[in-house]
């Protein structure tokens, strides 16, 4: 079946889209499948993403998120199959990271959707938890025939102590994306739009930031520029230390994922050169003389 057909046929159970007839367009996405119908977008989760996705949580995330005006609105959501469609942004650019550098304003737009999402009140019914997930991860490579990166599991011994460092200073947990891609989000240049939220959940709300400073290779103006937008000002020292410290334990945690995705057989990405740069940038930053400041600011 091409994908058009399987588009077709998953449209025929969303009373919105079962009598469209005019062309169908096939966007991104990294594990998924997705298309512009008219002026919706349909999403049809890619094989092997039942293994770590919770389409229930997703599909509250997806509502509370357009509820807080920071998604597009959900149009239809299968939580069995995960099927879901939702109004398309006409307008609005795809971005990149070179978009997020190109296009003026594009960070202090993002540091907005943030807060009016982290500001939201909403629930996940997820908790986004690091080092479960990372456990979690591993157990599931553990049943497939790839190799993890030499010193993986003594990287994931020393982030112990970002672990203990981050437990000594809880902060109120906050509704969050948790997988900023720079192309999850869409910007018309005057608003940013959020979308793809299989990996929400309730977590630290500098994870979002420091996530997507990492996916966009933003440098110093950048960040300065979303931190900024995001708390109308200064950013604490505090957060600023979470923010930077979450930089380095996303790449640990998207290292498996990319493994994951090579295991599986994805054929969307070199998920083995993913997965490389991502540990060998995580390892660079733990051993840099501003992650151990950071730490230490943490700590005390």
């Amino acid at each position: 079946m091409t994908d058009e057909e399987t588009a077709r046929a998953a449209m025929q159970a969303i009373p919105a889209l079962s009598g469209f007839s005019g062309p169908i367009v096939r966007l991104g996405g990294l594990t998924n499948l997705v298309f512009r119908v008219g002026d919706i977008c349909l999403r049809i989760p890619g094989h092997g993403t039942e293994e770590y996705i919770d389409r229930a949580n997703e599909a509250v995330a997806a509502r509370e998120a357009a509820k807080a005006g920071v998604s597009p609105a959900l149009v239809h959501f299968d939580a069995a199959t995960g099927v879901m469609a939702t109004r398309f942004i006409d307008g609005a650019a795809t971005m990149t990271p070179a978009l997020f550098r190109n296009r003026n304003g594009a960070p202090a737009r993002a540091g907005k959707a943030f807060r009016r999402l982290h500001k939201s009140g909403a629930i996940f019914p997820f908790r986004f938890e690091l080092f479960a997930m990372i456990d979690d991860y591993l157990r599931i490579l553990s049943t497939k025939d790839v190799a993890l990166q030499a010193g993986y599991h003594d990287v994931v011994a020393e982030a112990q102590g970002v672990r203990a460092a981050l437990a000594a200073q809880p902060v109120q947990l906050s509704p969050c994306h948790c997988d900023p891609l720079c192309e999850n989000f869409l910007d018309t240049g005057e608003r940013m739009w959020i979308v793809d939220w299989e990996y929400s959940g309730m977590n630290d709300p500098m994870w979002d930031l420091g996530d997507l400073s990492v996916e966009g290779n933003f440098d110093a103006t950048q960040d300065e520029a979303m931190l900024a937008a995001y708390f109308g000002g200064e950013a604490p020292a505090g957060e600023r230390a979470r923010m930077i410290i979450h930089k380095a334990m996303c790449d640990l945690l998207w290292t498996l994922w990319g493994l994951i995705q090579l295991a599986n057989g994805n054929p969307a990405d070199d998920f083995r050169a993913y997965a490389d740069n991502r540990f060998a940038r995580c390892k660079a930053l733990m051993e840099t003389t501003e992650f151990a400041r950071h730490l230490a600011r943490l700590r005390s």
